[in-house]
């Protein structure tokens, strides 16, 4: 059995594969070591383990991680993954964008891909079927639109995405959250459209923590997949296995 911990901005996610099988996972605002420890004995089977962090982790996790599994695997950007990564820049790569692209392929194999991730950041990634990351785009997330009109701004107000928004706001509130919402959903929507003039077989996947609020507003049919990066962390995982 396999342990992923995948640590981002805010939040840790953990979760236990069987294989190819999700068994089971948590969302944590702190990894503490009691925590793994409780894992652990729940699940004694337990013997590998794969971290991606996007900051600094505790040493006594690390030390943990590396002690208490017979493979331990932490993941960076020189580490060998199942896909041919095109990025010109592959040390600045987010490791969750390259895990979600392995997670999509997993999900779709043989099919172009276009994953977008909707959270802090809307990140829309490109992997040919071959299984060819040609890299994608990174424009703000809903939050940080907000955030970024009220504290850039002199007078607009901060406001939150619930509440009632139309084509045209008549209100600066409702100017806000219509010309954001609306924005981002002609994003993905016209990104979507974009490659598939190209790849018509294309297959778009949504994650994120946005993802089921802009599900139902996108005119594209879309996957929508919220582990698809625990996913590619354990796939990315056995690979390492196999090959070592």
């Amino acid at each position: 059995m396999n342990l992923v911990v995948d640590i981002g901005n805010s939040r840790t996610k953990l979760a236990i594969f069987l294989k190819k099988e999700l068994i089971d996972s948590w969302t944590v605002d702190e990894l503490k070591i009691g925590r793994l420890e409780e894992i652990k004995k729940n699940y004694p089977d337990l013997r590998r383990a794969i971290l991606s962090s996007v900051s600094t982790t505790d040493p006594e996790v690390i030390s943990y991680l590396k002690s208490g599994f017979s493979y331990f695997l932490e993941l960076n950007y020189l580490t060998p993954v199942p896909i041919n990564n095109q990025y010109k820049s592959p040390q600045t790569l987010g490791l969750d964008r390259l895990a979600a692209a392995i997670g999509a392929r997993e999900l779709f194999p043989g099919k172009d891909l276009l994953v977008i991730d909707a959270g802090t950041a809307v990140t829309l990634d490109l992997i040919e079927s071959n299984g060819t990351f040609l890299g994608g785009n990174i424009s703000p997330g809903l939050q940080s639109r907000f955030r970024a009109l009220h504290e850039f701004t002199r007078n607009l107000p901060l406001i939150a995405e619930k509440g009632e928004y139309l084509e045209i706001g008549q209100t600066s509130e409702e100017a806000i959250r219509s010309g954001v919402i609306n924005g981002m959903v002609f994003e993905m929507d016209g990104s979507i459209d974009l490659f598939r003039k190209k790849r018509p077989g294309l297959q778009p996947l949504l994650t994120g923590g946005d993802a089921l609020f802009f599900e139902r507003r996108l005119k594209n049919a879309i996957f929508v997949k919220f582990e698809i990066t625990l996913i590619g962390l354990n796939r990315i995982l056995e690979y390492n296995v196999e090959n070592q």
